[in-house]
């Protein structure tokens, strides 16, 4: 296996992870916006947007190998990580979803890091 190769191998992961928890985080902050209790969703919608937002700038920054894509990883970690303590803290199978893609992704994240 080449250098090349083994970099978009392990870069498909993190890509593959990050996608996810874009999508899971999209589809929770579109949920929680038709809940009955949507006042005591603003939290979770808030923060599914900026760890949306995150993950697909993150996606983009280690697409394109940019030299700066670890800073903006960890930034990324951080916003997962609170996401999906606020999902995991509601019952609602959208809000289940989006924790455990969170988690996925700043594992996958993490992973990435150390490996690089």
């Amino acid at each position: 296996m080449t250098q090349s190769t083994a970099t978009l191998t392990d870069n498909q992961t993190v890509l593959d992870a990050l996608n996810a928890c874009v999508a899971a985080c999209e589809n929770c902050a579109t949920a929680c916006l038709h809940e009955e209790h949507v006042k005591h969703m603003v939290g979770c919608v808030l923060l599914d947007r900026d760890c949306a937002d995150i993950c697909a700038l993150t996606a983009r920054f280690v697409a394109r190998n940019s030299p700066h894509a670890k800073h903006i990883m960890r930034e990324c970690i951080e916003l997962c990580q609170l996401c999906h303590n606020e999902c995991a803290k509601h019952n609602d199978t959208h809000c289940q979803l989006c924790a455990a893609a969170c988690k996925a992704c700043l594992e996958a994240c993490k992973a990435h890091l150390e490996s690089n």
